[in-house]
C-alpha cells in the first residue's frame, strides 16, 4: 500500500473511480450483480474474521441471498463487543477512545494504516469507526464521481479525493462544521490536507462552534467558491448574507448531515445567488450513502451499500412508505463489518426510476428523530402528537424562521427559542405563535400557549448539528 502522509492507495482509488463511473450508468441488473458479489465477499470476511458475526451467521458460510436471516445489530451491542466485532485484533477500543480524545491528532493515521473517526453521540456514547485504504478509496471514488459540484468537477470535502479540482486547483472550498472532535467531515478534510499540501491554500475548515461574527469574518476573508456545511448552518449564514454582513458569492452550496427542506433550499439559494444548492446523505457508518442528482433526488449508492427500511420490529416496510428506521450494510469496510446495522434514520425508499436516468434507488430522508410533542386534544382524555418534521415545516414555511429550538414546557405550552433579540425577535416569535397555534388547532388540539425566549443560542451536539424540537427537561 502506498501511504503519502496518510491512508491512501492510488491503485485502489483508480480502480474504484473507474468502477463508480461505470456503475453510475449501469442498468439495474448490473447494479444488483455488483451488490450481491460484494455482499458475499463481506459475509465471508465477517464469518472468517469477526467472532460476533460468526455467531450471527450461525457458524456457517452464508449465501448473499441469506442477508435477511442475519439478526440486526445496534451500536450499543457492537461497542460492548468491540474486540469480537473487528477483524483486526490490533484494534482495541480503549486505545481508540484515547486516540479520539486527543483533538490534536485529528486526521492522523492509526497504526499507519487506518482512518478513524467518531460519531456525534446523539444516541449515547459516540461510536468509533475505522476504515482502511480500500474502504477510503471507495468513499473517495463515490464522492468525487457522484456527489460533486457541477461545472468544474470539484468534489465535496465531506470525503472526496478525486480529480485535480479536489486537490485545490479549480475551487476555493470552505467547510463550515464542528471542530473539537474526530468527526468524519473534519477527519476527511485533515486527511486530504496531509495527502495534498496544495489544499492549505485552496480549502479551509471553519469552526461552526465559534461566534457567528467570527465565522462570517473568516468566510469574508477567504471568499470560497464552494460552501459546504449543515443545512441549519447554511440558513444561518444566508441570513447573515441577507443582512449584508456576510459578503461571499459561492457558485455552489453543498449541505449534508441534516434534513434540507425546500424552504431552506430556496432561502439559501436566494441569499447567496448560488447557481446550485446540492444536498447529500451520509453517516459515520458509511460516509457517502446517497448523492443528489440534477432533479433534486437522493440516489442510494447501492453498488456499495444495502439499505433496508424497517419498522420498530425490524420488519420490512413496503416501497413508498415512510420507515421508522433503516438497516445498513456497508459493503466496503471489511475491517469493521457492519451488517444489518440499525442506523436509526427515517427514510422512504421509492420504487420509481428518476427522470435523471440513474437506475440507483431514490430515497427521502427525515434523519434521526427529534421528540414528538404531545398536547391535550379537544376530545377529553386524548392527546395529539405534533410531529417534529411538521412543526419545523410550519415554522419555516409559515413563519419564515429557520434558526430556532422548539421546546414543550408543560402540556399546553410551547417555547420558541431564538438567537435574535429586540424587535426582530419579537416579530419572529409573533409569527411562530400564530402559525403554531393554527397548526395545533388544525390537528384537533386544545388551545396552546406559545412563548418566546429571545437571545438564546440554538444548542448543538458535539458534531454541530442542531437539536430543533425537544421536551424541556425543566418543564
Amino acid at each position: 500500500m502506498a501511504v503519502i502522509g496518510g491512508v491512501f492507495d492510488n491503485l485502489h482509488l483508480q480502480a474504484a473511480v473507474l468502477d463508480a463511473v461505470a456503475a453510475s450508468h449501469a442498468p439495474p441488473h448490473l447494479l444488483a450483480q455488483r451488490q450481491q458479489q460484494r455482499l458475499l465477499r463481506l459475509l465471508e470476511a465477517a464469518h472468517d474474521g469477526s467472532a460476533l458475526y460468526r455467531e450471527r451467521l450461525q457458524g456457517r458460510r452464508q449465501r448473499s441471498s441469506d442477508l435477511a436471516r442475519v439478526q440486526p445489530v445496534t451500536r450499543t451491542e457492537l461497542c460492548q463487543r468491540f474486540s469480537e466485532w473487528v477483524t483486526d485484533p490490533a484494534l482495541r477500543l480503549d486505545e481508540l477512545r484515547e486516540f479520539t480524545a486527543d483533538v490534536s491528532r485529528v486526521g492522523e493515521p492509526w497504526l499507519d494504516r487506518y482512518v478513524v473517526w467518531e460519531s456525534s453521540g446523539t444516541s449515547g456514547q459516540p461510536g468509533i469507526f475505522v476504515q482502511d485504504a480500500r474502504a477510503m478509496a471507495v468513499y473517495d471514488a463515490l464522492e468525487s464521481s457522484r456527489h460533486r459540484a457541477p461545472g468544474r468537477g470539484a468534489g465535496s470535502l465531506f470525503g472526496a479525493f478525486g480529480g485535480l479540482e479536489v486537490l485545490g486547483v479549480a475551487d476555493r472550498t470552505a467547510l463550515v462544521t464542528a471542530t473539537g472532535g474526530h468527526f468524519a467531515s473534519v477527519v476527511s478534510f485533515e486527511r486530504l490536507r496531509r495527502l495534498n499540501p496544495w489544499l492549505a491554500a485552496s480549502a479551509r475548515c471553519v469552526s461552526l462552534m465559534q461566534p457567528t461574527a467570527d465565522v462570517v469574518a473568516q468566510l469574508n476573508e477567504f471568499q470560497p467558491s464552494i460552501l459546504a456545511t449543515y443545512p441549519t448552518a447554511a440558513v444561518l449564514l444566508a441570513e447573515e448574507a441577507q443582512a449584508g454582513r456576510l459578503r461571499i458569492k459561492p457558485r455552489c452550496v453543498m449541505t449534508g448531515g441534516e434534513t434540507l427542506s425546500s424552504a431552506m433550499r430556496t432561502r439559501i439559494g436566494q441569499a447567496f445567488g448560488a447557481g446550485l444548492v446540492r444536498n447529500s446523505y451520509g453517516a459515520s457508518e458509511f460516509l457517502p450513502l446517497a448523492w443528489e442528482c440534477a432533479h433534486g433526488h437522493l440516489h442510494v449508492n447501492e453498488d456499495w451499500v444495502v439499505l433496508e427500511p424497517v419498522d420498530e420490529q425490524h420488519r420490512p416496510v413496503p416501497l413508498g412508505q415512510p420507515a421508522p428506521s433503516v438497516l445498513l450494510t456497508n459493503l466496503a469496510n471489511l475491517v469493521q463489518p457492519l451488517i444489518r446495522y440499525d442506523l436509526g434514520d427515517q427514510i422512504t425508499l421509492h420504487g420509481k426510476r428518476c427522470a435523471c436516468g440513474s437506475a440507483m434507488p431514490v430515497i427521502e430522508v427525515r434523519g434521526r428523530c427529534d421528540d414528538v410533542l404531545h398536547v391535550p386534544a379537544l376530545k377529553k382524555g386524548r392527546s395529539v402528537g405534533l410531529l417534529p418534521l411538521a412543526l419545523c415545516t410550519v415554522i419555516e414555511e409559515q413563519a419564515g424562521v429557520f434558526d430556532f429550538q422548539l421546546l414543550q414546557r408543560g402540556p399546553h405550552t410551547l417555547v420558541v427559542r431564538l438567537p435574535q433579540q429586540g424587535e426582530e425577535a419579537e416579530q419572529a416569535i409573533a409569527r411562530c405563535r400564530e402559525a403554531l397555534q393554527a397548526f395545533a388547532q388544525q390537528q384537533g388540539a386544545e388551545p396552546i400557549r406559545v412563548l418566546g425566549e429571545p437571545g438564546c443560542l440554538v444548542p448543538r451536539g458535539r458534531s454541530g448539528k442542531a437539536c430543533r424540537v425537544a421536551l424541556d427537561g425543566a418543564g
